[in-house]
């Protein structure tokens, strides 16, 4: 599971999900924590990143909605459910769980930290297969497109 409460991410050996956890500063100061916290929790990590987020309203533990990406031309539905967040004065974030019709199975999680002044987000996913084809099949192309997002979200809330 992707928790964002969790400072150390615990790696599960028996895992059938393809795990990834990255970090980046954004920042110092009480400042750009206020916005990055502000930002984190209003799904701007996804939208500046290139995804259309319905009405972008806060993340809300349960809240269900279809996030889109457009890639060459072709519009891909990727349904989710945000399954956990957290809101302290050193960490807030949240995770979200893939939903039937997704391009993948797993779970994703943006998190906006503080150590004293220094301000990071990390990022963390568990992704396999979906159980449905063609998404199936296009999983090693789907990766690579995660590779590519990623990198988008590690910069979005500069």
């Amino acid at each position: 599971m992707t928790d964002p409460q969790l400072q150390a991410w615990p790696v599960d050996e028996s895992s059938s999900f393809h795990r990834s956890e990255a970090s980046t500063g954004i920042g110092h100061g009480d400042e750009v924590w206020e916005r990055a916290v502000h930002d984190v929790l209003r799904w701007k990590v996804k939208t500046r990143s290139g995804f259309t987020v319905p009405d972008a309203q806060p993340v809300s533990p349960g809240m269900e909605l279809t996030i889109t990406a457009r890639v060459a031309g072709i519009t891909v539905h990727e349904p989710v459910r945000v399954v956990s967040v957290i809101a302290t004065g050193s960490r807030v974030g949240f995770s979200y769980r893939t939903l039937p019709g997704h391009p993948v199975d797993g779970e994703e999680a943006f998190i906006v930290h503080r150590e004293v002044e220094d301000v990071f987000l990390t990022i963390r996913s568990l992704t396999r297969p979906a159980p449905q084809q063609p998404w199936r099949a296009l999983y090693p192309l789907l990766r690579i497109a995660q590779q590519i997002a990623r990198r988008r979200y590690l910069s979005a809330l500069r």
